[in-house]
């Protein structure tokens, strides 16, 4: 029962930022029926070292990801990814941001997509 309200806590906690990160991310839902679909917002700081966005979504039994590539300072803010079809399991969904001299910003949150009833 514990274990059970930890995983629930963390599922519906939002990423704790501070309004100065350089990412930022949102996964909705937070739970879904398979075959799931999630959306996720990523707003990025303007700086002209940013080159590109990576968003990973990752279960013990499945990954896919997405990478688009940034224009510097001029990049557009915000950004939306979309995973579909996504098999029943707890994903951690990851978003990394690249500049010209690697890994800037990394960001996580969790999602679960549970088995529709009958399945």
């Amino acid at each position: 029962m514990r274990a059970a309200l930890l995983v629930v806590g963390i599922l519906l906690a939002a990423p704790i930022l501070d309004g100065r990160e350089p990412l930022r991310m949102r996964v909705t839902p937070l739970m879904a029926l398979a075959p799931g679909f999630l959306t996720v917002r990523v707003t990025v700081e303007a700086a002209a070292e940013n080159r590109s966005l990576q968003v990973v979504a990752e279960s013990p039994d499945f990954y896919r990801s997405s990478q688009i590539q940034l224009d510097g300072a001029q990049a557009t803010p915000l950004s939306v990814f979309e995973f579909r079809d996504l098999p029943p399991g707890l994903y951690e969904v990851t978003g990394v941001l690249i500049g010209v001299n690697g890994r800037r910003a990394t960001v996580s949150q969790l999602a679960k997509v549970q088995p529709s009833p009958g399945h």
